[in-house]
């Protein structure tokens, strides 16, 4: 499991391969000027809820990866996941959609 890090402070656990497909949407939305919220659900161990972050250009997030490897993109999931980010309520985690092509690595969304 890796951690998305919102300034320093607001942390969650995702796993590594979410991990690196929510990084390539947010960096490119980070790119392109784009300032979005980002939101999640809290683990019932520290009460539940959700939260969410005005993510922007000079934000500081950290990406945390376990793993050494790069996970494998599955281009579908990031258009998936860009859709949210484009939409009003912002970017959540959405599951990885099933029997799409996986394609290697993908350096923008």
């Amino acid at each position: 499991m890796g951690r998305f890090i919102y300034e320093g402070s607001a942390k969650i656990e995702v796993e590594d391969r979410a991990l690196r497909h929510l990084q390539l949407v947010m960096t490119a939305k980070l790119r392109r000027g784009e300032p979005f919220p980002y939101t999640w659900k809290e683990d019932a161990s520290i009460g539940g809820g959700r939260t969410t972050v005005w993510v922007h250009a000079t934000s500081s997030i950290v990406f945390k990866y376990v793993g050494s490897r790069q996970p494998e993109i599955n281009r579908a999931w990031v258009d998936a996941l860009a859709f949210t980010a484009n939409a009003p309520g912002g970017l959540y985690l959405v599951p990885e959609p099933t029997g799409s092509a996986v394609t290697g690595t993908v350096d923008s969304a």
